[in-house]
């Protein structure tokens, strides 16, 4: 090996970091930063105001189709959040295809998942606004690079001494994604081929415990055919033809009579900035378009709080919209709000209004959007419900369950779920076998006990822990998995643990619990150390922070190396890790391109030479799709070193790695099978998917690569985090201890950030959300008592 710190990388590099190093590497100092005091990052890239005089046209805005993310919101943000509550990156979105992109130096956490949509659990589509808004966010990248492509692509960098040249085969498929994103051609175009002869078709099942929830059956793409009248107010308007498609799904089949009315209803379409609502508007009203316009201000504040959610927000304090209406010229922000309220756009509410030892307590007013207002209140009466419920009656004795646990924690967990209808239990990846423990005591107490996890590859594990009836959330609430419901609708079952609680965002978990009946357990379980739900809400942290159940924190730790460095970054430190198997590796690069190039080294050549372990079973992780080291240029680079083709069926070919998103939120890895008529055929889990030919744009992308929200809840035998430069800014101890952790046997850090690493992981434990949960179970809990 040319270089003692990577399994066979080539070429010099500077000394290895603090984060490990393998055993024949030099000891690494940990020197420079651990434990300094860092302030956290820049709060976040600035925002424009808009001009009175009406701002860009949408000469750009294309046609708004949202990208496929894992649920993840890419080239930089369409519009970034209130700076006071919101930082670099987490709401970062993907632009529409031939949207103009704001480059803004964004980090990992800006990686935000769609949010889930209500219906989102469900075979059917969500809201179609609320689902194109989730579906188009994606995570922040670098600054796109002055003559990037229009829709922010970027070529794979070319490795070091490589050809100037892109062989035939990268030209054709660059050739093939141009025509898409330039209008000449469209998606669905690549799905012409003759199909094959009929298969017979397999008959329906019954839904059962291991059915994948990724499986669904095919069915044409829902659109909202754009009237003509809509054709007409849009070119009057100067935007572009091609954004008819999404304003029609956005508005619905009255869009152009909305928007006649009220021109800035155009800020409903993903993609769209205040800037360019000004300049339609403009066109349409003339003279009487005006910063002031009411129309304006109510639009701007929904669009405000929509970009809030992107970033995790439920609700945000009056003071951060007031602050970010007046950058956008509006002359009264606080008449502003007063619409929104007086209107039934957004809603109001005080907290901190409780008196403390003969003081009142200084007031907070939020305003949210009453979809997440609805879901959060909803999910605190519920959890109320459960802690005061009488769970139901066991046939056995749960102290002597417990007494048979197999450790410590485990009979803990099992004597808390004895007694209260809600507990939360916190811990790594080898506490999984407490909830897991707890689930086969309760069904040996003849209790219809089950275990649901975020992903696929969550419900296996929790298989090959012995749980039988493993499920995972989305699964259990479509019916395709789990026990089904019985006559009242409720989820037929007497206990409940639910893994990988830190990914529910509220309104999946108000759904769940929603739907668990009266005396019912249910146990949360997860990490606390991971990023939190890549939808609004941060429901496990407000649940756990505001103590109205019991909380067990097992004591259980993840063994070897790996789960040394992750449980030392869990706490803060970034410590060097004795790696004799070559378990924990440094890459140093000094370039995004040598990065793309390691990377594409140690996937297709060192790691399964040195480690054994093969190409298709590492997963490469890195902080944003865009930008020259973000997930679109690394899967360029990774698909024509591993499976090179010329992307015939909507930039796909049979045997590329794709990242399946069934619906906003979450994220299912897949290997492209085939195309016909019907679609794009994949392999998820075992299980067929076919995605129709319309919503391949929408919700598959290359899976080589991918972000750290979009692999939370799933792990792999070999990892590879890529950190580029451009990320230093936006790291966070959450987003490292999350990419590290997807790891089972190796580990290699391709680390282009220098002291920006163990800066984030000593002093920048994560970036907070304004949510209302906390609140709302704690007063319940004062109301009980």
């Amino acid at each position: 090996m040319t270089d003692p710190r990577t399994p066979d990388a080539t070429g010099p590099g500077p000394a290895a970091p603090p984060a490990g190093a393998t055993a024949d590497s030099p000891a690494p100092s940990p020197a420079g930063g651990v434990g300094d005091h860092v302030a956290g990052p820049a709060a976040g890239p600035a925002v424009s105001a808009a001009s009175p005089a009406g701002g860009a046209a949408l000469a750009g805005a294309g046609s708004a189709t949202p990208s496929a993310s894992g649920g993840e919101p890419a080239d930089g943000p369409t519009a970034p959040g209130p700076e006071p509550v919101a930082g670099p990156g987490p709401d970062a979105v993907d632009p529409a295809p031939g949207a103009p992109s704001r480059g803004s130096a964004g980090g990992p956490e800006g990686e935000q998942a769609a949010q889930h949509a209500p219906g989102a659990h469900s075979d059917e589509p969500a809201a179609p606004r609320a689902a194109a808004d989730a579906a188009s966010r994606e995570e922040t990248a670098a600054p796109q690079a002055q003559g990037a492509p229009p829709g922010g692509e970027q070529a794979a960098p070319q490795a070091p001494g490589a050809a100037s040249k892109r062989s035939a085969v990268a030209e054709a498929l660059a050739a093939a994604v141009r025509a898409v994103e330039s209008g000449e051609r469209s998606a669905d175009s690549f799905f012409t081929e003759r199909k094959a002869a009929p298969r017979p078709k397999p008959q329906p099942r019954a839904a059962a415990p291991t059915a994948p929830a990724a499986e669904r059956p095919v069915r044409p793409a829902a659109r909202v055919v754009p009237s003509a009248g809509l054709t007409e107010v849009l070119a009057a308007g100067g935007a572009p033809a091609q954004l008819a498609g999404a304003v029609a799904e956005a508005l619905g089949e009255q869009a152009a009579e909305e928007l006649r009315e009220d021109p800035w209803r155009l800020l409903a379409v993903p993609g769209v900035r205040p800037e360019q609502a000004d300049g339609f508007a403009r066109a349409l009203l003339g003279d009487a378009c005006g910063p002031a316009d009411e129309r304006r201000a109510r639009a701007l504040v929904v669009w405000l709080l929509e970009r809030a959610a992107l970033a995790g927000h439920t609700a945000l304090e009056s003071s951060a919209l007031r602050a970010e209406l007046a950058k956008r010229s509006v002359p009264d922000a606080d008449a502003a709000l007063q619409s929104a309220v007086a209107d039934g756009t957004v809603l109001v509410f005080r907290e901190g209004d409780e008196e403390e030892e003969g003081q009142e307590a200084p007031v907070r007013l939020l305003l949210g959007l009453d979809r997440y207002a609805m879901a959060e209140e909803s999910l605190a009466d519920g959890l109320a419900r459960l802690i005061t419920a009488a769970p139901a009656e066991a046939e056995g004795d749960w102290e002597a369950a417990a007494a048979a646990a197999p450790s410590p924690s485990a009979a803990e967990l099992i004597r808390a779920a004895a007694g209260h209808g809600l507990v939360t239990h916190s811990g790594g990846e080898a506490a999984r076998a407490e909830p897991a423990a707890l689930v086969a005591a309760a069904a040996g107490l003849g209790l219809r006990a089950w275990a649901a996890a975020h992903t696929e590859d969550g419900r296996r594990r929790l298989a090959g822990l012995g749980v039988a009836d493993a499920v995972t959330v989305a699964g259990l609430l479509s019916g395709q998995e789990g026990p089904g419901r019985d006559e009242d609708g409720a989820l037929a079952l007497d206990v409940l643990a639910v893994l990988d609680a830190p990914q529910l965002d509220v309104e999946t978990a108000a759904l769940l619990v929603e739907s668990l009946a009266d005396g019912t357990r249910l146990v949360l379980s997860g990490d606390p150390g991971v990023l939190w739900s890549a939808g609004p809400g941060r429901v496990f942290a407000d649940v756990v922070a505001a103590r109205a159940c019991p909380a067990v924190v097992s004591r259980t730790p993840d063994p070897g190396p790996l789960g040394e460095l992750v449980s030392g970054i869990g706490v803060g430190e970034l410590a060097q890790v004795e790696a004799p198997g070559k378990e924990v590796v440094i890459v140093p690069v000094r370039e995004p391109a040598e990065a793309v190039h390691r990377t594409v080294q140690l996937v297709a050549d060192s790691i399964p030479r040195a480690i054994g372990v093969p190409a298709e079973q590492t997963q490469v992780i890195t902080p944003g799709h865009g930008g020259p080291a973000g997930t679109r240029a690394l899967n360029a680079a990774l698909k024509e070193r591993l499976n090179p083709g010329p992307g015939r069926f909507g930039g796909f070919d049979p045997g590329d790695r794709v990242a399946y998103v069934p619906a906003p939120g979450r994220m299912v890895p897949g290997t492209v099978v085939g195309a016909d008529a019907d679609g794009l055929r994949l392999e998820c889990g075992g299980a067929p998917v076919v995605v129709p030919p319309g919503r391949v744009a929408e919700e598959v992308r290359h899976g080589w690569a991918v972000t750290a929200h979009q692999a939370a809840g799933a792990r792999w035998p070999a990892a590879v985090v890529v950190l580029p430069g451009d990320a230093a800014q936006g790291l966070t101890r959450s987003w490292v201890y999350t990419a590290f952790g997807r790891a089972e046997r190796h580990l290699s850090v391709v680390h282009g950030v220098d002291q920006a690493l163990p800066r984030a992981v000593a002093g920048v434990p994560a970036k907070e959300r304004t949510t209302r949960l906390r609140g709302l179970l704690e007063a319940q809990t004062r109301t009980a008592g």
